[in-house]
């Protein structure tokens, strides 16, 4: 297999751990080990103080995947496959459903790797480009115009990263009703799910909605544990199940003991790990409104609706890549340019996850009063 290089891993290989204040990251402010192990219940600590450091089964712990198939209606723990991290879920359903002659359909801008491993297979990819004139809604009607009679994947992020976008559910049902009449499988990247600035506007997850709806997960954002590199596949398909099993033979084997329970004791705890992750962005969100309503004449923005990003757009006649380079040597704060996407029009990524950030965004603050002078 080729790929090209993964810009975004690529950028953050270089900066994420050089530079001081990260203002761009898409997690949620990672938990100390302690605090962790403070959230077991008697089975998690017991579990915790007799593990043995070997391998461990290749589809999950069973009890980890039980506690994963509560966060979905109608789906027992022999439906979710787990992974380490999304990335490699990702990885391997796109080379065990795609191949060449196939065709997929995949929301953009987004993480590269949900359009790049898909061309690696030799399938042909079409971008679906998300607006911001329209709110970086997604439209159905866009989608079904790029269906071919060889269309296997579409993937649709939501909670959409880099924007914050979400759909209604109209829109969100209607797509899955599309797919599920033409016989296509839909890959949910639901990373974000259950980080809703109002949580009304929770979507069904895509297992719930289709037989050949698959809901991907991960500990990394809304659980704000992305050191465990854990993730999961939710999916009816058992077939398809079984052959992303088999593939994983090739990958990782399995998943890291400590981690597994360490998930476990998290997910049994999720109610107060979610409330923790709600109120750093709810505390974030509100420095942001009064931040881009006072830089109306540098910034635009559509306001996230979900999730721990947004993507405003730099209104300065300045490209994004040279503003965000200027910013991290000035001020140490690290920005995402658009140009990591290969998306047009001037945007950045900001991440709204971590408890520093309103420092970090008083430094952005600084910069930008030096390019007004």
């Amino acid at each position: 297999m080729r790929i090209p290089d993964f810009k975004l891993e690529r950028y953050f290989a270089k900066w994420e751990f050089n530079a001081p204040h990260l203002l761009c990251t898409s997690d949620i402010e990672g938990w100390r080990m302690s605090e962790v192990l403070g959230l077991a219940d008697g089975d998690g600590r017991e579990r915790w103080e007799r593990l043995t450091l070997g391998y461990t089964e290749s589809t999950g712990l069973p009890a980890l995947r039980e506690e994963i198939a509560r966060l979905y209606r109608g789906v027992g723990p022999e439906q979710v496959l787990t992974f380490s991290g999304a990335e490699e879920a990702v990885f391997v359903l796109m080379n065990v459903l795609l191949g060449p002659g196939d065709h997929a359909v995949v929301t953009w801008p987004g993480y590269q790797s949900l359009y790049e491993v898909a061309r690696a297979t030799g399938a042909e990819v079409t971008l679906l480009k998300l607006r911001e004139e329209d709110g970086w809604a997604l439209d159905v009607e866009a989608v079904k115009r790029e269906l071919r009679p060889n269309t296997k994947l579409v993937v649709a992020n939501f909670p959409h990263n880099p924007t914050g976008a979400l759909p209604d559910a109209a829109s969100w049902k209607a797509l899955f009703a599309l797919t599920e009449e033409r016989g296509i499988h839909v890959l949910a990247d639901e990373v974000y799910r259950l980080l809703e600035h109002d949580p009304r506007d929770t979507l069904p997850a895509g297992v719930e909605l289709s037989g050949r709806g698959l809901s991907l997960g991960v500990m990394s954002k809304a659980f704000g544990l992305a050191g465990l590199r854990v993730g999961w596949l939710a999916s009816r398909d058992a077939a398809l199940l079984e052959r992303c099993a088999a593939y994983k033979d090739y990958t990782t084997i399995c998943n890291a003991a400590p981690s597994e329970v360490l998930s476990l004791i998290a997910l049994r705890a999720k109610e107060r790990v979610l409330a923790r992750s709600r109120e750093i962005l709810a505390r974030n969100l509100a420095v942001l409104d009064d931040f881009f309503a006072r830089r109306a004449d540098t910034f635009r923005w559509v306001r996230p609706r979900a999730g721990s990003v947004a993507f405003p757009k730099l209104l300065k006649p300045l490209p994004v890549a040279e503003f965000c380079q200027r910013l991290v040597d000035t001020e140490g704060v690290l920005l995402l340019p658009g140009d990591v996407y290969d998306f047009p029009g001037n945007h950045f990524r900001l991440g709204l996850g971590r408890t520093n950030m309103p420092d970090a965004l008083a430094r952005l603050e600084r910069f930008c009063d030096t390019l007004e002078k």
